[in-house]
């Protein structure tokens, strides 16, 4: 099946799809972008992304390239024309093209550019063996809740993590607790069973599947609470996970190479998990 991208007003094929030399995306990362994950061919949780990326032009003063419905049947054209039942749609909208200047352009027409990537999301072992994480420093600017294409400090966080065999790299702030992962929010279980995610500010990105597991938890039942932790924190917690549009909930085993808990996935992640994969099938509401 021939593979299309949306750039701007086409569906091209993938191959053909381009930009503009001087697309302020490509020059100054002036611009945003989503990731929506895709079930049994429906976005999951895609009015919450689609608030996420209006509140992130808006934060920047670029306009919304169409209208929102519109934006919404182009998704849905392109997971048609790609046949995508599991996987991901990813949106980017840029400032658009202008001769190169650090000011905004007076009357530069917003870049809007779509892909997707088929996915199989049963049987990846991350789910089952839990990952391995190492902790950085947190280099990046200080409006991580705009969800920018400016990624380059999270790249090379990612990066380190590779290198040392690791998933993901918890990011921490200069008071020692962890903000977030590179492309993660990040979650631990205390001794007495309380689940901790950091709260909603500046410092993270506001993840919208963050949020989801945040209701499923209260609907369940779960205690949780917002605040910061330290790596200590997360070193002694029973359990610690990340979660993301394509993480979901993966448990993490081991921190900076020591065991969380027993140094397998733990029951409430375990948990989570089941819950959230019904809930993306369609079979919980209202979380």
């Amino acid at each position: 099946m021939p593979r299309y991208a949306y750039v701007n007003g086409q569906y091209l094929p993938h191959g053909r799809a381009a930009i503009h030399i001087e697309d302020r995306g490509y020059q100054f990362a002036d611009g945003i972008y989503e990731v929506v994950p895709v079930a049994a061919g429906r976005p999951v949780d895609e009015s919450q992304h689609l608030d996420r990326l209006e509140r992130s032009l808006s934060e920047l003063r670029i306009a919304m390239p169409m209208s929102r419905r519109a934006l919404e049947l182009v998704c849905h054209e392109l997971l048609r024309r790609n046949g995508i039942r599991d996987g991901l749609i990813y949106i980017q909208v840029t400032r658009g093209v202008a001769p190169r200047n650090h000011a905004f352009p007076a009357d530069a027409s917003p870049a809007l550019v779509m892909t997707t990537k088929r996915m199989n999301f049963t049987g990846q072992a991350k789910f089952t063996d839990g990952v391995s994480v190492i902790t950085v420093p947190d280099q990046r600017w200080a409006r991580r809740d705009i969800k920018t294409i400016n990624l380059l400090p999270n790249c090379l966080a990612k990066q380190t993590a590779t290198e040392a065999g690791a998933y993901e790299a918890l990011q921490v702030d200069d008071e020692g607790n962890v903000t977030e992962g590179t492309s993660s929010n990040a979650w631990i279980v205390t001794g007495n069973g309380k689940l901790i995610t950091r709260h909603l500010s500046d410092d993270i990105l506001h993840g919208v599947t963050r949020r989801t597991i945040l209701a499923i938890a209260a609907e369940e039942g779960v205690d949780f609470e917002e605040r910061p932790f330290t790596v200590a924190e997360a070193l002694a917690a029973n359990e610690a996970f990340v979660t993301s549009a394509t993480s979901f909930v993966t448990p993490v085993v081991r921190i900076d190479g020591k065991p969380v808990g027993d140094g397998v996935p733990g029951p409430l992640a375990q948990r989570l998990l089941a819950w959230y994969r019904d809930y993306m099938a369609g079979l919980r509401v209202g979380a």
